[in-house]
């Protein structure tokens, strides 16, 4: 695509953003004109959509935004497509779903700014999109789907259980990565998780999952899974990992359960001879939201590469949590008090790091904000645009 086409592209789905509810309009026209064209469509999507709404607007702003970073954006489309798999999915499906979306983008922008100029851009757009994620889908060898059963359910904190389950055959993920995860009870409905360990021969995995409050998903996940019950999960997505074309050092910042990704990655560290240094902040509200504080610990007392740096916004747990706050071993860094972007932006720059953030939305943004406030460069942060 040239500049020119995604200027338009941008400019108009910009213009829908800044509408007040825009973003909610456009994704209810969307699935209304899709289910319309294509009743047959219904059955991939869950009875419930308030999520599946929000991920679509947050998957078309990232690609939106990224049309001039091919190098970037095409991985991404791929895992999407390799993912979509799970759905059953074929190519007439991205027809209509194009087909949909520019239908809603056309109703939403109106005559005036929908001329056939933002038309050809928008079609060029989506052709590329549906292309990539065709292809990667067709020539993906693998399972649809990856089955587990759990072994494993252990509730560490009242909102926040560690969940370890037996793959049917193993599952080659990189440590950093993501994938959607569906459990009994909840037909057609994905929760994004990062395994909390890395790829193994053995086909063992180990997710940790917060509930989320009025979630559909995280609730079953926390306080309703039993052992024996059966999990359903898709192709991995994401781009975390180490980057060993770049010499630098590492900086990971993590808030609660977006620790899994990051101890995963460490894991895989451990067991190679070299690696960057890698300074780890794991903050949380209270003191007991570092729950796997003492694993992170013991990672590194061994490997002294790592550093890692616990930080709670609150100097004691809150009354319901009984269980005494850990004391760091000997020679690690004691808990520090504060907003985690805070604490991390008051040790420096950062500058020369490769940084990755796991975490809410929010706290990604705040973290983001800071560090560009004090010098480190835009295009060393990292984050994932889904999970």
């Amino acid at each position: 695509m040239d500049s020119t086409t995604i200027s338009l592209v941008r400019t108009t789905f910009k213009d829908v953003a800044a509408v007040e509810d825009g973003p909610a309009r456009l994704t209810r026209d969307f699935y209304a004109t899709l289910f319309a064209q294509s009743p047959a469509a219904r059955e991939f999507f869950p009875a419930a959509m308030d999520v599946q709404r929000d991920r679509l607007v947050q998957a078309i702003a990232y690609v939106v935004d990224k049309l001039d970073e091919p190098e970037r954006i095409l991985p991404f489309l791929a895992q999407l497509g390799r993912d979509h798999r799970k759905y059953g999915i074929e190519e007439a499906h991205y027809i209509a779903v194009g087909n949909a979306l520019i239908t809603a983008l056309r109703q939403f922008a109106g005559n005036e700014m929908w001329t056939e100029e933002v038309d050809n851009a928008w079609r060029e757009g989506i052709a590329l999109i549906a292309s990539t994620m065709i292809d990667a889908a067709n020539n993906e060898a693998g399972p649809r789907t990856w089955t587990g059963t759990v072994v494993e359910h252990k509730q560490v904190l009242r909102d926040v259980a560690v969940v370890r389950l037996q793959l049917d055959q193993p599952m080659a993920y990189g440590a950093g990565q993501y994938m959607s995860v569906s459990v009994p009870g909840r037909p057609r409905m994905w929760r994004y998780l990062s395994p909390a360990i890395p790829s193994n021969s053995e086909g063992q995995i180990e997710f940790h999952v917060r509930r989320v409050s009025g979630g559909w998903v995280s609730p079953a996940m926390v306080g309703q899974t039993h052992l024996g019950d059966t999990w359903v999960m898709g192709s991995p997505l994401g781009a975390l990992g180490v980057d060993r074309t770049q010499d630098r050092d590492m900086l990971m910042i993590g808030s609660g359960t977006g620790i899994a990704p990051l101890r995963a990655q460490l894991m895989e560290m451990a067991m190679r001879g070299a690696n960057p240094r890698v300074h780890l902040f794991v903050g949380g509200v209270y003191p007991c939201d570092l729950y796997d504080i003492e694993t992170l610990w013991q990672l590194s007392q061994t490997n002294p590469w790592l550093t890692v740096v616990p930080v709670s916004e609150e100097v004691a747990n809150p009354w319901w949590h009984l269980d005494p706050i850990p004391e760091p071993p000997s020679g690690m860094h004691q808990r520090l008090i504060g907003k985690l972007g805070e604490v991390v932006a008051d040790f420096g720059t950062w500058a020369d790091r490769d940084v990755q953030i796991v975490g809410s939305n929010a706290m990604i943004q705040t973290t983001k904000f800071r560090l560009l406030a004090g010098g480190t460069p835009a295009e060393n942060i990292r984050h994932d645009p889904l999970n």
